[in-house]
């Protein structure tokens, strides 16, 4: 059976306490779930990554870190290195993520040089990319989702790949104020997407996991999870109660058993 992929980005919200808290209730809510056929992770603040692993096992759930420097070390105030990453007892990373590039102006090289970094160190890697409004009002949507796939990617090696996922994030669809988008147009960007990574890894590019995020919700999750080239859910804050993700988690995969898809 096919895994699928469900995770949140907790932001700079919950304190560590609040997190060690949420993983281990999120953890007792999916015990009944198979974890050959469910990738669960959350990717909490820093400060909450040791605590919440030592709560729950990293066979249960993966944590991650929200971002990770170019670098091993160094004169970087304010960065952190892979090797910090995996000392607090995470095994993943986010790199890319819409807040980080357009809050904080990171660019296509420099997410590039994260992921070589985190790969080159043992980390796997969730490369977020997405598109504007503006790229979408001027047509251009699969051009720029194809050029911040490709030059994140630049130098990743084909024995390297199997540690990369992918999500794509609508910057207009992300946020308090996020627009949810349609599952026919998710559908269209993941075929196009999915279609570039064959260029890219033409013999591997069938197991790197496309994953959706942008305004998920229990309304919309199932339309999302049911289109074929969708391989997981990027939940934002619907996923911040336990309960509440536990019940979309659910509610998701019996949708999918129910139409034979995992």
């Amino acid at each position: 059976m096919k895994c699928f992929y469900f995770g949140t980005n907790t932001k700079m919200y919950m304190t560590a306490e609040e997190t060690t808290v949420y993983v281990k209730q999120l953890v007792d809510l999916t015990a009944d779930i198979n974890r050959d056929e469910v990738e669960l992770f959350v990717i909490p603040s820093f400060t909450a990554i040791k605590g919440a692993r030592e709560a729950v096992p990293e066979s249960l759930l993966t944590l991650g870190s929200q971002t990770v420097s170019w670098e091993n070390e160094g004169q970087l105030t304010g960065e952190i290195s892979p090797t910090m990453v995996k000392e607090a007892g995470a095994s993943l990373t986010m790199v890319g993520h819409s807040e980080r590039r357009h809050i904080f102006h990171e660019n296509d090289k420099e997410e590039n040089s994260r992921v070589l970094c985190a790969l080159r160190n043992g980390l796997r890697v969730l490369l977020c990319i997405g598109e504007t409004s503006f790229d979408k009002s001027m047509g251009v949507s699969d051009e720029v989702l194809a050029m911040q796939m490709k030059i994140g990617l630049n130098g990743v090696l084909s024995e390297d790949i199997g540690n990369v996922w992918l999500a794509y994030e609508p910057v207009w669809a992300i946020g308090v104020d996020g627009v949810p988008a349609e599952a026919e147009y998710v559908e269209e960007r993941h075929k196009a997407l999915k279609r570039v990574l064959k260029q890219l890894y033409p013999d591997m590019w069938c197991d790197i996991p496309l994953l959706y995020g942008g305004s998920v919700n229990l309304d919309n999750a199932i339309p999302y999870a049911l289109n074929p080239s969708v391989d997981g859910l990027f939940v934002g804050r619907s996923a911040w109660h336990a309960d509440n993700f536990s019940i979309l988690i659910h509610k998701v995969l019996d949708a999918l058993k129910d139409n034979s898809i995992y």
